[in-house]
């Protein structure tokens, strides 16, 4: 049996800017991988030359990792198979591990689903899981956090920059924040990692949360950051593989895409961070000057080079997507982890908007591969479509919808 040709016909342009949910493997990435695929392809707790081999891969990525994020030493990076992992094990493991000192878990309202499922699974199990209140822009309430925090409060947990409206936290003061009350930090920096610069030790970060494919490595790799002295209870048990924590034969040839992907990343972050905010800018205009009802989400500068989040009244989203496929752009109404459900995004909705108003938001996220000509391509678009969706829509006003 063989597959119908498409009933439509191939777009001349194709143009991605779906980075947040999937970003391509960068090809010296690839070719950084592929000796532990085709000839070093021994297992990293074997004794002999092949074993030895893997093991020497393993550390040396886990090297480029720490570094890029200035962790204190090596053997504070445990590696996971993503950033879903790697909450899991920061959230439940120090949970577990420390609930005769406390059961109160502090997060916020705009939290990856990894974050807030695991939170709220966490309340079946004896903790209490408080999620704190965000401004318009998707800050953190710190008047909030200081009032929840009591000496009971094991651990806060907070997104680095939210990756659907790009809005950076300011760490540094959350970390003093939830320290004074001798409550440990864990930050998700999935989406921020490689594009703006962390430093674990300066911002007073306990557990950070890493991804692979979030730099442009491989997908189900990731990693967690664990400051020197922390105890974390094992999800995992086995052979006893990352100090114990993360039993199981290592993936070899995606930590050592991951570990290219961050030297990768350190390297070229200031330079590429800096093209990306300037076409980013660019892209914002492009796409709310001309069109009227037409907002930002998320905080205007401070926020993630790569992410445009715009929302346009009376239509929704879903449908500005398909149009846009159908001319061989590619973009997103939010969170691929959430995309299955037609629900509105919890984030745009934790930052005050209607269930109207976050219905008709796009997510725009650009990467290495993206130029100035793809966003002024791709915001040229949009008022023909914006408005051929506002002539059918029933929310339309009168005004708008000639």
């Amino acid at each position: 049996m063989f597959l119908s040709e498409p009933t439509m016909s191939t777009p001349v342009k194709r143009i991605y800017m779906d980075h947040a949910a999937g970003r391509p493997v960068d090809p010296r990435v690839v070719e950084a991988m592929l000796p532990y695929m085709k000839s070093s392809y021994g297992n990293p707790s074997s004794l002999h030359t092949f074993g030895q081999e893997a093991k020497h891969a393993l550390e040396e990525a886990r090297t480029r990792i720490a570094e890029l994020i200035n962790a204190e030493k090596k053997e504070t990076i445990i590696f996971t198979s993503g950033a879903t992992e790697s909450n899991n094990m920061a959230i439940k493991g120090v949970a577990y591990r420390n609930k005769d000192r406390g059961t109160r878990i502090i997060t916020s309202s705009i939290e990856h689903m990894s974050v807030v499922n695991t939170c709220k699974f966490l309340t079946t199990k004896g903790f209490e899981s408080i999620f704190l209140p965000v401004d318009k822009y998707g800050f953190l309430n710190l008047e909030s956090l200081e009032t929840k925090l009591t000496d009971k409060t094991v651990l806060v947990t907070i997104v680095y920059a939210n990756g659907e409206i790009g809005t950076i936290q300011p760490i540094r003061e959350i970390s003093k924040i939830v320290h004074s009350q001798n409550a440990y930090l864990h930050v998700d920096a999935t989406a921020a990692c490689g594009q703006v610069p962390i430093d674990v030790k300066n911002e007073g970060i306990d557990l950070l949360t890493i991804s692979s494919n979030d730099m442009y490595g491989p997908k189900g790799v990731g990693a967690l950051y664990i400051k020197e002295g922390i105890r974390l209870e094992p999800l995992l048990h086995g052979g006893g593989q990352e100090r114990g924590l993360r039993s199981g034969t290592e993936n070899v040839p995606g930590i050592v895409g991951f570990g290219k992907a961050a030297e990768i990343a350190e390297k070229e972050m200031p330079t590429e961070s800096a093209r990306l905010t300037k076409i980013r800018d660019r892209f914002i205009g492009g796409l709310l000057k001309p069109i009227p009802y037409s907002f930002l989400n998320g905080h205007p500068t401070k926020r993630l080079p790569d992410n445009v989040s715009v929302r346009y009244s009376f239509i929704e989203g879903e449908s500005m997507l398909l149009s846009l496929d159908m001319t061989g752009v590619f973009a997103s109404s939010g969170s691929a982890c959430t995309a299955k459900t037609l629900e509105p995004s919890h984030v745009l909705l934790a930052t005050g908007l209607k269930h109207e108003e976050a219905h008709g938001s796009l997510m725009f996220t650009l990467g290495r591969q993206t130029t100035e000509e793809d966003v002024d391509y791709a915001a040229s678009l949009m008022p023909s479509i914006v408005k051929r969706l506002r002539a059918i829509s029933p929310l339309t006003p009168k005004e708008l919808s000639k």
